[in-house]
């Protein structure tokens, strides 16, 4: 039995899979997810859990290079874009549209899908 950390067995496969530069895409409950990369939802009710409460868990175990949001992220969630740069202040963001984001998601290793209710809460993380 593990002591800690991330529990989830699929969760922490996907992790372990993840390589240098590879992407891994944590998104909120609406967000269209693509066919192709694996699916992990683990949305169960109404921001349970967010995509900051995922990305946390995943930081500790977890070597991130970059994370990319969407300009509609700072429009429209300005709280949520703010409380994200404030928790890594050591990683270099990318800015793109969310049209972008949507067109870069089928590349990633995998898509977590949380009950995120926040418009624009979606991130892509780079691996490091």
């Amino acid at each position: 039995m593990k002591r800690g950390g991330i529990l989830h067995p699929t969760l922490n496969r996907i992790l372990s899979e993840t390589g240098h530069t590879d992407l891994l895409t944590i998104c909120d409950r609406g967000f269209p997810v693509p066919p192709g990369p694996e699916r992990l939802d683990l949305a169960l009710v109404d921001d349970l859990p967010t995509v900051l409460d995922v990305l946390a868990a995943i930081s500790g175990e977890f070597v991130i290079d970059c994370i990319i949001v969407t300009e509609e992220m700072a429009a429209a969630s300005p709280e949520r874009y703010a409380k994200l740069r404030a928790a890594y202040p050591e990683l270099a963001f990318q800015v793109v549209t969310h049209e972008r984001f949507k067109a870069i998601c089928p590349e990633s290793r995998a898509v977590v899908r949380t009950g995120d209710a926040t418009p624009y809460a979606n991130i892509i993380v780079v691996s490091g």
